[in-house]
């Protein structure tokens, strides 16, 4: 497969490097019977089923993001933490879930970039911002109910 399902199939898009998740949103996929393509630009193991295909891409500068927005369309579930694929994902209309379950929608993107680009600017200007949080179990249980909720969604609104 490369990635372009038929219009109505619910397919799932990972953002593989440094995802938390990926053993969560397979399980949750295995048991609605959907495509999962684990996105990154070097080889990762992945499980042996039919449903789960690698796509590794060049290395060059956001590539994987690349790719996984060109494919981005609604239907589609993309699993990311980067905050500039998911904005791209979103207006292409996907659904959009960070690994700790929390969706990223139209409405909020924006100051989700807005608070990306400002602790990005002080990091570069040398403040000290601590990064993010360690990932915990509360996360990987949030991105279960999530990701299981968003496929519900879009199977009530005929996707399947």
């Amino acid at each position: 497969m490369s990635g372009d399902e038929t219009p109505r199939t619910i397919v799932v898009y990972i953002d593989a490097d440094a995802c938390p998740v990926k053993d969560e949103t397979y399980r949750v996929a295995g048991r609605y019977g959907l495509h999962v393509y684990v996105v990154a630009n070097s080889f990762m193991a992945l499980p042996r089923e039919p449903w789960i295909e690698r796509v590794v891409v060049s290395d060059g500068f956001d590539a994987a993001d690349d790719w996984i927005a060109a494919r981005a369309r609604p239907g589609t579930i993309v699993v990311t933490a980067d905050v500039p694929l998911a904005s791209r994902c979103v207006k292409a209309g996907a659904a959009v879930l960070a690994p700790t379950g929390k969706p990223f929608s139209e409405s909020g993107i924006g100051m989700a970039l807005a608070t990306r680009n400002l602790m990005q600017d002080l990091r570069e200007a040398g403040a000290i911002t601590g990064g993010p949080k360690p990932f915990s179990a509360r996360d990987r249980s949030a991105f279960l109910g999530a990701l299981d909720r968003t496929v519900m969604r879009l199977k009530r609104g005929g996707f399947g």
